[in-house]
């Protein structure tokens, strides 16, 4: 009985402390200007990867050759016509809607590349924490060999390594471009749930849990991952510039999403050979590219910042 209320009581305690640690977190966060930047722009780019290419006013793949050809047979400029508002390229592919689905692409990149993630580095970090010794040794050196292999290098290789099989044409390679950049991604949130394994698999209330015989797998599961989320949120937060960064790097080198789908990178790369006289064809995904990568800096950052309990007495 003695132990059960211990147990109760260290549950208890720690229920309403990580409580008040969310609540103290997210108002620092609101405090944070950039955050709330940040934020802002990555709701925008969630609303054009979602709803934008439903909403947009062309199909991101359908020509318009007759305004084109009334053009002079070159692309269309921004607010030139009231039907492209952005203008078109050279084949009269509305740039506004293609833009909205390189939107969609960097959205889901950002998300299953990140879910990838925590599939392999969560289990990793977690094993490798909890159990110690041999496993933690042989998984940690594992985990070092991917973080020592050149990130885009060992990308690419996978992607032109299945570019031609059916695994690497499905959804236009966008699955390919997830597994790739995903498979490289992980070691960082593996090395975080690691150490938090280390730091709270010590403490009372885990003691208290083994006492009464909690299974390991309920320890870590119930107790552990929860308490060391924080870290975790972060690094996820800050991973997706990654991803989208790498994502368009390798459309711009003609490796990742094939045509017709319009990833930023691959609008960078087709129209850059019209920079002189169509600056647009290239400056505006780019601009969007800088936009997401900047966001969702922001946000990462003031995610760590109010998720870092020495903050706290200094806001």
């Amino acid at each position: 009985m003695a132990t059960d209320t211990r147990v109760l009581s260290a549950g208890a305690a720690l229920t309403r402390t990580s409580e008040g640690v969310w609540r103290d977190a997210f108002g620092r966060l609101r405090k944070n200007r950039l955050a709330i930047v940040g934020l802002f722009g990555v709701l925008l780019l969630a609303f054009g990867g979602t709803l934008g290419p439903m909403l947009a006013p062309w199909s991101y793949q359908v020509q318009d050759q007759a305004a084109v050809l009334a053009n002079g047979a070159r692309p269309l400029h921004p607010f030139q016509d009231s039907t492209h508002i952005l203008g078109t390229d050279e084949l009269g592919r509305d740039l506004f809607s293609r833009l909205l689905d390189g939107a969609q692409i960097s959205l889901s990149v950002a998300l299953v590349v990140q879910i990838v993630v925590l599939t392999i580095g969560v289990p990793i970090g977690a094993i490798a924490g909890w159990f110690g010794g041999r496993i933690d040794t042989y998984l940690m050196r594992f985990t070092d060999v991917i973080y020592a292999f050149p990130d885009l290098l060992l990308i690419i290789l996978f992607s032109v390594a299945f570019r031609e099989t059916a695994f690497g044409q499905t959804l236009n390679g966008l699955l390919m471009v997830f597994v790739a950049i995903g498979l490289t991604s992980w070691v960082t949130v593996a090395r975080l749930v690691r150490g938090q394994m280390l730091a709270l698999k010590e403490t009372e209330f885990v003691e208290a849990a083994r006492a009464i015989g909690v299974s390991d797998r309920n320890i870590v599961v119930r107790h552990l991952l929860p308490n060391g989320i924080g870290p975790v949120i972060v690094a996820i937060t800050l991973g997706v510039p990654g991803a989208i960064l790498a994502e368009a790097t390798l459309a711009f080198l003609g490796v990742g999403v094939q045509p017709p789908r319009a990833s930023w990178g691959w609008l960078i790369a087709d129209g850059q050979r019209f920079i002189r006289t169509d600056a647009h064809l290239t400056l505006l995904p780019a601009l969007l590219i800088a936009t997401a990568l900047i966001s969702f800096t922001f946000l990462g950052d003031g995610l760590r910042d109010a998720l870092d309990p020495k903050l706290k007495g200094k806001q």
